[in-house]
């Protein structure tokens, strides 16, 4: 029988595995990665017989004062994206993000409600759980919850969310690398509550697809 700390080395073992399989599915953009990482996090739960509270899927004293303040802060954040990040990565890179997935949906109300649709579960829900949940958590099972795990989970999985975002071009990469550290620091504001990160990110793409549909394309404000 395997002695504590042999267990605990075969588990970091199991981890390391995990995290490479699922950069791998990342880099490579496998078919849709959310989904194929989503169902690598059901055997891996499986496997460990862990809960989906281990994600940070927990309970909030006061519901509606975290929603607000969410809201408020992606307001703000999204307001730091369009004066400052866009404009700035647009003129040292010269080019602008690429939005063309999204080139008919000014005024298509069809499209809006199938993105918004697309936006609250795949995005919101299903990117969250895997970048600021499942990720997360296997990196700080492998580097403990010490100031270094965190920087390393928070930077490893918002560079690995950055990168899936390729179709958007380097300054679509950036600037979702940016949204995943913005998400995870709302996250660990509520005692790393993942339910107030699907909220902040769903929050911010709604008001991005809501604007895009009256006005189309935005790449910043000067």
């Amino acid at each position: 029988m395997m002695g504590g700390m042999d267990r605990e080395n075969v588990w970091k073992l199991i981890s390391i595995v995990e995290l490479l399989i699922a950069g791998t599915v990342v880099v490579l953009d496998l078919f849709i990665p959310t989904i194929i990482i989503l169902g690598i996090i059901a055997i891996s739960f499986l496997i460990r017989k862990e809960k989906l509270q281990t994600l940070g899927f927990r309970k909030n004293s006061s519901w509606l004062k975290m929603v607000a303040t969410i809201i408020v802060l992606v307001i703000i954040w999204t307001f730091l994206h369009l004066s400052i990040f866009m404009p700035v990565l647009n003129h040292l890179t010269g080019t602008t993000q690429d939005l063309s997935a999204f080139e008919n949906l000014k005024g298509n109300f069809n499209q809006l409600l199938f993105f918004l649709a697309l936006t609250w579960t795949l995005a919101a829900f299903g990117e969250e759980i895997v970048y600021r949940g499942y990720l997360q958590k296997r990196i700080r099972d492998l580097f403990g919850d010490t100031r270094i795990g965190i920087i390393l989970a928070v930077g490893i999985s918002s560079l690995l969310f950055g990168l899936a975002h390729t179709e958007q071009g380097t300054i679509g990469v950036i600037l979702t690398f940016l949204d995943a550290i913005f998400f995870s620091l709302i996250k660990m504001h509520y005692d790393n509550n993942l339910w107030a990160a699907i909220i902040a990110h769903g929050a911010s793409n709604t008001i991005g697809l809501v604007g895009f549909f009256f006005l189309g394309p935005m790449y910043g404000l000067w």
